[in-house]
């Protein structure tokens, strides 16, 4: 029998052969092994996996094993601009028992808010937004095809774009992106945080000493570059935020052409009978501090559920800045449930150190931890019943059997409940 360290690791193998014969032989081991019982129930449903950027170079097959393990009761998959992991995570939770939900993430632009910046720091109208839902890979209508690799494709030359300005600022330093970037995804879909780590390798390469990288980087980057070179995580974070963000040499100022609208985004989002999800930072910007307006906004576009990061909400150290997150984040909850819209929430594991999952008795979460419950719920359910027979949360069906939300969230909340807990 093959250790299990040994296949722990070729689940994550860039090559689908490998990865599917450890995960076959992980499913045959659970069935002898005892998985922990959470007092409290936990779940993550918003992990990115390598097809765009996972800080531990998890799979979807790694992330489904990692949560069977830790005991979660669901986990959600959600890529930056491609779905070339759904299948995958549909395989792994199907041999290993465990509920899933699946979807993308990308960048849009909110017309209505152009002047006022959102959750996308020093970018007025420019929103992180979300697909859930999903149950299959394939984009059968070629339209949509033709819009989902117009996304990706835009990606790949504001990658381009970028690295272009910032090779000519960290020099010799140097990226070439189809030799040292796009060899770091399996699919060749690269995010700022695969540049972010290509530049830490290639000056790892140039300065292969450790007080001669330092001293680059302090030259690059100031003092703080010489304290983050010896650890991976804090020097690539250093080097997303002093070139690539705003003010940085690599920064690409956003225009309406940059980013596809939230409404262009989800119309190919509910075509796939999946539910559009407008996601929430924090509330402290401009944009966000109108909750109303925004969420009014957002749902008239077509978005039925919200996306929450918590740990971003009160994991803070300052007690003032945690109190008025913690604040803000039981209000939008709050408005969130008011207007029907369900909850997925996560911690996104798309960079050095943050958790596998939140931490569901932590006292600022746990007024809350119910709304979150019942939305794992419903998404776990929709992605069931969508799979299975067509009947999902946004299906014909739905809209005939269920004219008001309340209605239907109740369905699919009990629905989800033989799922969940």
């Amino acid at each position: 029998m093959t250790d299990l360290a040994s296949l722990e690791k070729d689940l994550n193998h860039f090559d689908l052969g490998t990865r599917r014969h450890a995960l076959s032989a992980l499913a045959a081991q659970a069935r002898t092994m005892s998985f922990p019982k959470r007092p409290l129930m936990a779940f993550n449903l918003h992990c990115h996996s390598f097809y765009s950027y996972n800080a531990e170079g998890l799979s979807p097959y790694g992330i489904v094993w990692m949560a069977k393990r830790m005991g979660l009761a669901a986990a959600g998959l959600v890529d930056f601009d491609v779905l070339d992991g759904v299948d995958e995570f549909f395989e792994a939770a199907e041999l290993l028992g465990l509920p899933v939900v699946a979807g993308f993430e990308t960048r849009c632009f909110l017309p209505e808010f152009s002047t006022r910046e959102l959750n996308s720091p020093g970018e007025p109208g420019v929103t992180y937004h979300m697909g859930t839902g999903f149950v299959q890979s394939a984009l059968t209508d070629p339209s949509f095809q033709a819009f989902f690799k117009g996304m990706a494709d835009g990606a790949g030359k504001r990658n381009r774009d970028l690295i272009a300005k910032v090779n000519a600022f960290l020099d010799p330093v140097r990226l070439d992106y189809e030799r040292d970037v796009l060899p770091l995804t399996p699919k060749g879909v690269a995010t700022e945080r695969h540049i972010c780590q290509a530049y830490d390798d290639k000056s790892r390469q140039v300065f292969p000493g450790d007080a001669e990288r330092a001293q680059f980087w302090a030259g690059k980057l100031g003092p703080d570059g010489a304290k983050a070179s010896a650890d991976p995580g804090k020097i690539q974070a250093l080097i997303r935020g002093k070139t690539m963000k705003k003010g940085g040499v690599g920064y690409q100022a956003p225009t309406r052409e940059t980013f596809p609208a939230v409404a262009e985004v989800n119309r190919f989002i509910q075509a796939q009978k999946a539910i559009p999800m407008m996601t929430w930072l924090d509330g402290t910007s401009a944009g966000e501090g109108a909750v109303d307006e925004l969420m009014d906004t957002e749902m008239k576009q077509g978005a039925a559920a919200l996306n929450i990061v918590p740990d971003r909400n009160w994991n803070i150290a300052d007690p003032e800045t945690r109190k008025k997150k913690v604040a803000l984040l039981h209000e939008i909850v709050r408005k969130a449930d008011e207007r029907g819209l369900p909850i997925g929430i996560g911690t996104e594991m798309n960079g050095p150190g943050l958790k596998r999952v939140d931490d569901f008795d932590a006292p600022e979460l746990l007024p809350v931890v119910p709304s979150f419950t019942r939305g794992a719920r419903i998404l776990a359910a929709h992605t069931r019943l969508q799979r299975t027979n067509g009947q999902g949360y946004l299906s014909e069906w739905a809209k005939g059997k269920f004219p008001q939300v309340k209605a239907k969230n109740a369905y699919f909340e009990d629905a989800g409940k033989e799922l969940i807990g």
